[in-house]
């Protein structure tokens, strides 16, 4: 009876000691989590609140965690601009017909390569793969835009990026994992193939398309060399461009700022103040959209890639 209890006594003593090694640690981890999320977020953080200061703080050294004085000067100066409405509503515009054409092209272009009965099937994917590795350059890609008189028209933003091979293969891939069951029985109760696609494969393939579209959203509303090249015309030009010749404009002298007619608070901006509040535009709509695909960004990825 009395090595029972002594056994007992053991059980409890080790159940608390692992316990309270438990318990340390959980707060060890959620410390080491804690600041770890912290020093991610910083970043960022300091981009609003530089976005928000006078030029004076922004420029001085030492961690940026609140603003001593709130001001929007920074974005007085880019709203002063006439032109910044107009090129943000075709940034929009661009990125939503693109990825939309991107993801029609892909979804066009991977299913066909999914089918082991498609004849030449090695080949045509070999055709699609080459050009990820091999590009004309630049130059002569200038001179096959203006072939197809592109050149200042809003066409020549979209196109050129609808079809992604990367996204194809991905997409290609996740359709070559899907059950060919489903297909049949789609075939069987009549379906055509557009049908079969847009009804039951693409409700399917959501994950993989969410991720998709983000790439594609991405690329789109980050990219201002092809608007600067291609487009003369200020009515088609993007944000991304009014943007960059926004920070070529500003100077961290008080001089420069007073010669571009800036009122006297305007004219204590840092280039530090304009390019926050820059970022601040530009990441803007991207941040709203990317809690609602997150979700599905490492699913798809995973999806996308089981097979070759």
């Amino acid at each position: 009876m009395a090595e029972i209890k002594m056994n007992a006594a053991r059980v409890l003593t080790a159940g608390r000691g692992r316990r309270v090694h438990t318990g340390w640690f959980d707060i060890v981890n959620y410390a080491v989590l804690l600041l770890f999320s912290l020093l991610i977020l910083y970043p960022f953080w300091q981009i609003v609140v530089i976005a928000f200061s006078t030029g004076k703080e922004a420029s001085s050294l030492g961690l940026h965690v609140w603003p001593k004085v709130w001001s929007v000067s920074a974005f007085q100066f880019l709203f002063s601009y006439e032109e910044i409405v107009r090129p943000y509503v075709n940034a929009l515009l661009r990125t939503v017909a693109g990825t939309a054409l991107e993801l029609l092209f892909t979804i066009l272009a991977a299913y066909p390569l999914a089918k082991r009965e498609l004849p030449l099937r090695g080949w045509l994917t070999t055709y699609f793969v080459i050009p990820m590795f091999f590009t004309g350059g630049l130059i002569p890609t200038y001179l096959l835009i203006r072939s197809l008189g592109l050149i200042d028209n809003f066409l020549v933003l979209i196109l050129p990026g609808a079809v992604a091979v990367f996204s194809i293969i991905i997409m290609r891939n996740y359709f070559m994992s899907l059950d060919p069951a489903l297909e049949e029985s789609a075939l069987i109760d009549g379906a055509g193939y557009f049908r079969l696609v847009f009804r039951i494969v693409v409700p399917v393939s959501v994950p993989v398309l969410a991720t998709i579209a983000l790439w594609a959203a991405v690329s789109h509303w980050n990219a201002w060399f092809d608007a600067m090249i291609y487009i003369r015309d200020r009515k088609l030009t993007v944000i991304q461009v009014i943007m960059r010749e926004m920070l070529a404009a500003v100077d961290m002298s008080v001089n420069n700022a007073v010669s571009l007619n800036q009122t006297a608070e305007l004219a204590q901006l840092s280039l530090l103040n304009v390019r926050s509040a820059i970022a601040l535009l530009s990441i803007g709509p991207i941040v709203l959209v990317y809690p609602w695909v997150q979700r599905y960004f490492i699913k798809g990825i995973m999806l996308g890639s089981m097979k070759g």
